[in-house]
């Protein structure tokens, strides 16, 4: 039994090991899963590791969360899922929640937005750098490169929602695995598996079982409950026109409808958060996700933000901090109850068909269009960190985003540069490059700032 390859009280300390060093965003978080799980410890194989990560790419929300989730069911099944998933949110939820407090409190204060001025440009260079650390893992060729572009030029030039695009590159994958195998077939199965790999302790010991409906099904119906229990208990608490109906509804379907992770969705929940509801002012997103950036655990933690800001400005009666604290709690419970009920009713089926060449062509087409997801909130972010005032221009179904020139943050652009120095050529790891960039906010703030 696996469970004697690896004991539960040492699965449980790396999951802790894992959960304070999820930092950087996707990106970062899967490469710290990485290097501890696949390099390290040699509980899974490369090959079934890209398998997981493409299938939790493929689902609404965190997929650096899904996976950690993904490979403590493999190795304790719900027990194991349950402890990994749980844990790799619990100290960003903890550190959100402290820095909302502080930043609806005391954010006119100086140092405060010395602070924030500073972590916006370094938030830009880690952004970057996502987009080139998912690229390496996800393009294996000129194929998946090309699907990676056309991703991008479909939602930053054509606005093309993502799950359109999800199902456009799944297709691609299916039809091209079968026309061109060896530039889709890029993950191997069962039936592959080679010497090296059986070293690795969840592929020598973990045999696929054939799922069952019956358990599927019960899966589902406890996690739905779950998930809905929140919604009802305030529609009979208050009712249904307040705060929190609003964000629990608008979060849950968050949690079904935005595909790609945190960078994919970030500008969808801005201009709901922002246009829609008002829940933010202009750029608190941005500050937000600098947060996110941070602290440990996943970046779609930023609307746990979004939440405390909203409820914090329209808390009614009720004290403006407690009924931010109430819905911090009830958005992260919208966002991450689903994650939980995806990976435990589809991972037993992901894993009974790994060895299906349909499958993992699709899913490495839709792995490539996430990049190109990425890429265009890399630009996004890009745009919307140097440049005051960005303008949209439509010219026969083309958006064109044009910044105005003269909006030119250079400060901003001082501190990017550097960030972007010791980060990518110096190598110091993202700490450290947020450490910097914060430095020289508050020097500029201060001292030139006058």
């Amino acid at each position: 039994m696996i469970e004697e390859k690896v004991p539960f009280k040492e699965a449980l300390k790396v999951w802790i090991r894992v959960a304070i060093n999820s930092f950087g965003g996707p990106a970062g978080q899967i490469a710290v899963i990485h290097k501890i799980l696949v390099e390290e410890k040699k509980w899974i194989s490369e090959n079934r590791f890209l398998h997981a990560l493409n299938y939790c790419m493929l689902l609404p929300g965190p997929e650096a969360q899904q996976l950690a989730t993904y490979i403590g069911w493999l190795l304790h099944r719900k027990k194991g899922g349950l402890v990994a998933g749980i844990l790799f949110i619990l100290p960003g939820f903890i550190s959100i929640l402290i820095l909302s407090v502080l930043y609806a409190v005391y954010r006119d204060m100086g140092i405060v937005e010395a602070l924030f001025f500073g972590i916006k440009p370094a938030v830009l260079a880690i952004v970057i750098g996502a987009v080139i650390k998912i690229g390496k893992r996800a393009l294996k060729n000129e194929i998946m490169v090309m699907m990676a572009v056309l991703a991008f030029i479909a939602i930053f030039f054509f606005q093309v929602d993502f799950p359109y695009i999800v199902v456009a590159a799944g297709m691609i994958g299916f039809i091209g695995g079968k026309l061109w195998e060896e530039k889709f077939h890029v993950i191997k199965g069962h039936e592959e598996k080679n010497e090296e790999e059986s070293a690795y302790v969840i592929d020598s010991y973990i045999q696929p079982i054939k799922p069952s409906l019956v358990k599927t099904l019960k899966t589902v119906l406890l996690f739905l409950v779950l998930w809905a229990l929140p919604l009802v208990m305030i529609v009979l608490w208050i009712g249904v026109e307040n705060i929190f109906f609003s964000e629990g509804l608008f979060f849950s379907k968050t949690a079904v409808v935005t595909f790609g992770g945190a960078y994919a969705v970030l500008a969808y929940i801005a201009q709901k958060a922002v246009e829609d509801y008002g829940w933010l002012q202009s750029g608190e997103m941005l500050d937000g996700l600098g947060m996110a950036e941070t602290t440990p655990g996943p970046l779609i933690q930023v609307v746990q933000f979004v939440g405390f800001m909203g409820a914090y400005r329209f808390s009614g009666t009720m004290d403006p901090l407690t009924a931010g604290i109430l819905a911090s709690v009830l958005v992260t419970w919208t966002t991450f109850i689903p994650c939980f009920l995806f990976i435990f009713s589809g991972a037993p089926y992901i894993e009974y068909l790994r060895g299906n060449k349909n499958l993992t062509t699709a899913l490495s087409g839709i792995t490539a269009a996430v990049v190109g997801v990425v890429l265009n909130l890399g630009v996004w972010f890009t745009i919307h960190t140097l440049f005051g005032q960005v303008s949209e221009r439509h010219t026969a179904g083309i958006r064109l985003m044009i910044p105005e020139w003269n909006t030119l943050d250079i400060a901003s652009l001082l501190i990017a540069l550097i960030a972007s120095f010791v980060y990518f050529i110096l190598k110091w790891d993202m700490l450290k490059t947020i450490f910097i960039s914060v430095l020289c906010g508050i020097i500029y703030y201060f001292v030139f700032n006058i």
